[in-house]
């Protein structure tokens, strides 16, 4: 770096589900600039949609408030995440044709067995089953539903979007993103022949790149709305649950990543993809060609409500709880298994707001313990260190109760942002000769280490066994899962 000259940064930008935010981070890890802005979106039934143009009008305010303090020249690079499987149709000019079908839009069963159905065989080698919140399933809907949509039309991922606005034409995008789009991470390739049968045109699929792939550099019109420099390289991202798992520097073999947030996600790293025949696990492909398995559940933090700060210390003088929670955030669960008519309950009268707190926090580290007890089941190491990211990690008393629950010790990183992963990421793309664990280990600083407290385990084996009893009982949870969790979970 020449003498005088600012010290460099690199920009994450993770769009969410309740809101964007973005962070500058410098090689070292400091945290130079943040900023975040609000999304909201329309549920009706088992709908979710967002409006892409508030995607964009949020990276702008965020962007805007994280660069304040930081020089445009500092930046050398960004890259951005969002959430898994949302997906609209927009034009050849990028422009949006539809509304964003949300993640866990369940829109889709129909569709989702259909494409399923379509290409089986792949599937199955490449042991994924196409679920309705899958943006597969929901671009066979909007097709259905809107054929008049589709000429000339363009699947458009949630991060595709907003790197389109940035380099001000339509870019490639990302294997990550790009995965629940039916997209074969094994051959690297669209697989024609299902989307044939399907009767989907190949035109429909944008070119895919591997994360950490220069796409192109910000434009003239994005620069001034943003406060980037125009130039700046802008790199393939991944998906949110990659990204914080980039952002935890738990990217060693053997080692996993809890997210939670509004939802719970599970990622680790492994050597081959994992092979999940109930298909509710499914493996990313790292930027270095490692792989990334995981799976997303919908239980997590978007059942809380209140003043989480006081409602937490009463919830400590409940463990175990009066009631036991399983706190679904919308009908269905994805992960640790696949049940589209699953719901939420609460089994006991609750003694007071305190106690309710507790189940819920609790029932959320149950549903944790029961998908690391599924990746031992299907043969993967998950003996390594553990790390929690996400907005849980803010809760000192929730990340104590999770090591509890789960009896082993779970890292906090300092800055729990999906957005540090992609300043990681965005570091990786833009520097030769350095893979992303090494950069992870300079920019990723460890805050704490959370050690559970002796016994508190064994002390949660009651209420868990009643939970995979309770899920059981309803059809959720299949037999041989559930025997496994009690034996080994």
């Amino acid at each position: 770096m020449r003498e005088g000259s600012p010290e460099a940064v690199w920009v994450g930008i993770d769009v969410g589900t309740q809101g964007v935010r973005t962070l500058a981070v410098t090689a070292a890890g400091r945290v130079a600039g943040r900023g975040s802005a609000p999304l909201t979106g329309r549920r009706d039934g088992g709908w979710h949609e967002q409006d892409p143009a508030d995607w964009w009008a949020a990276v702008v305010q965020a962007t805007r408030a994280a660069l304040a303090g930081v020089p445009s020249a500092a930046v050398r690079g960004l890259a951005v995440c969002s959430t898994s499987g949302t997906v609209l149709l927009a034009g050849p000019d990028g422009e949006p044709r539809t509304g964003g079908l949300m993640y866990d839009d369940g829109r889709a069963p129909a569709e989702a067995r259909a494409a399923q159905e379509a290409g089986d065989g792949l599937w199955d080698r490449l042991g994924v089953r196409i679920q309705p919140s899958w943006a597969l399933a929901k671009v066979l809907w909007l097709a259905r539903a809107h054929p008049g949509l589709l000429d000339g039309a363009r699947i458009t991922h949630q991060a595709d979007l907003v790197v389109s606005r940035l380099i001000g034409a339509p870019a490639g995008t990302d294997s990550s993103h790009a995965l629940k789009t039916g997209y074969d991470l094994q051959a690297e390739g669209w697989p024609r022949e299902a989307h044939e049968r399907l009767g989907l045109p190949a035109s429909l699929f944008p070119e895919v790149v591997r994360p950490g792939t220069r796409l192109g550099e910000v434009g003239a019109r994005a620069a001034a709305e943003t406060g980037l420099a125009a130039g700046t390289p802008v790199i393939a991202g991944m998906t949110d649950g990659c990204a914080a798992q980039l952002g935890s520097g738990a990217l060693g073999l053997g080692r996993w990543n809890s997210v939670l947030g509004t939802t719970l996600v599970l990622k680790g790293v492994t050597a081959a993809p994992v092979r999940d025949p109930a298909g509710v696990m499914y493996s990313h492909r790292a930027p270095d060609g490692a792989w990334l398995p995981g799976g997303a559940s919908s239980v997590g933090a978007g059942v809380l409500s209140g003043d989480l700060a006081r409602l937490d210390e009463l919830a400590a003088a409940h463990e175990p709880s009066g009631a036991l929670a399983y706190p679904l955030v919308s009908r269905g669960e994805r992960f640790p298994f696949l049940a589209p008519q699953a719901e939420g309950f609460v089994l006991g009268d609750p003694a007071g707001e305190g106690d309710r707190h507790a189940a819920l926090l609790q029932g959320v580290a149950l549903i944790e313990r029961l998908a690391l007890a599924y990746v031992r089941q299907l043969g993967a190491d998950v003996e390594g260190p553990i790390t929690f990211t996400g907005g849980a990690a803010r809760s000192a008393y929730w990340c104590g109760l999770r090591a509890d629950v789960l009896g082993r010790p779970a890292r906090i990183p300092e800055h729990a942002d999906a957005a540090l992963g992609m300043a990681v990421l965005a570091a990786y793309g833009t520097t030769e000769g350095r893979s992303p664990a090494d950069i992870a280990e300079s920019m990723v600083r460890i805050r704490t280490v959370v050690e559970p407290r002796p016994g508190a385990a064994e002390r949660f084996a009651e209420p868990f066994h009643r939970l995979l009893d309770e899920l059981e009982r309803r059809g959720w949870l299949p037999a041989e899962q559930a025997a496994y969790a009690r034996e080994h979970g």
